[in-house]
């Protein structure tokens, strides 16, 4: 039976990484990813899992050593945060490049500077196009679906690809709420045994991993890298549909909230999601027709399930927690673009909310209706919620 725990988010993908009980992670500690592996090097001391932990000096250092360990063989696992992930990008990249399906949980927080320790997702979206795919949680719940379901994904033959885990800092990594835990054996069937395609260790069918990739073949390997988030995006209803069977918790590739008959829409990532429903909510009462579209697929970007949901609606106001200095916004960028191809085109409109950790009130997040409804949306502009003037 699941057992229902009164939990951080944190402490709930600590717990979704001792089901899965990887072989290696290696991680170093970082601000607000820290209980993650402190909850998780608990487990490891107490002999619940077999996992080898790695403490290492750097991020740098916790990236390359599950590199190493996965293209050895290993199923491995690490997490970090902000400038933490920043560190480690040169081998992010590494990563996917090598077709390593390494799980990795982002604590979403501000990228310095001026330095700063709580959540927005500029460190998420700074990532965006290392190959990696990214799912998004509202909550300490969808956290620990997310690090289950991210595993199952990324070890699928045709996909191969790491995947990260995103989860607002401190509100979500550190807020306490019930979080249904599923059996220990339930996870693990569910995950299965890893067995590496192309383990390094295996010296009867020895394998080339990380070679100098020239004008001869880089091409050819980047293209593979976008088939196996192709056969992401095509899995991951087949993955969901299975998660589904033993949780009970439906999840696809967005959130669609109050959309039956929506007239204004808004579309935000994580933790903020359950502060709009909250709006969307109040302004039904009033009559206005609101609704929320809430990603829970970032890469792959679900363009496809974007249009059907969009398309047709009067007002389109995405907000994204994170700019794009010099050009719009990531989120919204990408959904402008995805609306070229809509028959019926809405207004749309780019707000910018949240950055540092700012509160994200009920008030804040009414605005943008409140624009959409009087037909004050221009999608050439970027507007900022909660700004001081």
């Amino acid at each position: 039976m699941p057992t229902k725990l009164a939990i951080t988010g944190a402490a709930a993908v600590a717990h979704a990484m001792r089901q899965i009980n990887p072989d290696v992670v290696a991680a170093y500690p970082i601000t607000p990813q820290t209980p993650i592996v402190e909850y998780f090097a608990q487990f490891v001391a107490d002999g619940v899992v077999d996992t080898v932990m790695v403490p290492v000096e750097s991020e740098h250092s916790a990236m390359s050593a599950v590199v190493g360990s996965a293209a050895a063989g290993a199923r491995t696992m690490t997490a970090t945060a902000a400038n933490g992930l920043a560190l480690m990008f040169e081998i992010v990249y590494i990563a996917a490049s090598m077709r390593l399906p390494i799980v990795m949980p982002i604590v979403n927080r501000a990228l310095s500077g001026p330095i700063n320790i709580h959540g927005d997702h500029s460190d998420a979206y700074a990532v965006r196009d290392s190959g990696w795919i990214q799912l998004f949680s509202e909550n300490s719940q969808e956290a620990y679906d997310m690090t289950i379901i991210a595993t199952k994904l990324a070890e699928r033959e045709e996909v191969l690809t790491p995947a990260m885990v995103n989860l607002d800092g401190f509100i979500t990594s550190h807020g306490v709420e019930g979080v249904e835990i599923l059996d220990d054996e339930v996870v693990r069937d569910f995950v299965g045994e890893w067995e590496a395609k192309y383990p390094l260790l295996d010296i009867d069918n020895p394998v080339t991993h990380g070679p100098l990739d020239l004008f001869d073949y880089y091409f050819e390997h980047h293209r593979q890298q976008q088939e196996g988030l192709k056969n992401a995006y095509k899995a991951l209803p087949e993955v969901f549909a299975e998660y589904e069977k033993i949780s009970g918790r439906k999840y696809d590739f967005l959130d669609l909230y109050r959309m039956e008959d929506a007239e204004y829409v808004m579309v935000v990532m994580n933790s903020a999601a359950s502060t709009a429903k909250y709006v969307i909510d109040e302004l039904r009462e009033k009559g206005i027709k609101a609704g929320l579209v809430k990603p829970w697929v970032f890469t792959p970007f679900p363009k496809k399930e974007f249009l059907a949901a969009l398309d047709g609606k009067k007002a389109v106001m995405v907000l994204d927690r994170a700019m794009s200095f010099g050009k719009e916004a990531p989120l919204y960028s990408l959904i402008k673009s995805a609306l070229y191809d809509a028959k019926e085109k809405p207004l749309i409109g780019s707000y910018v909310y949240g950055l540092g950790g700012r509160d994200v009130t009920p008030e804040m997040l009414s605005i943008p209706f409140e624009d959409a409804i009087k037909g004050d949306l221009d999608p050439n502009e970027e507007r900022y919620l909660g700004l001081k003037e």
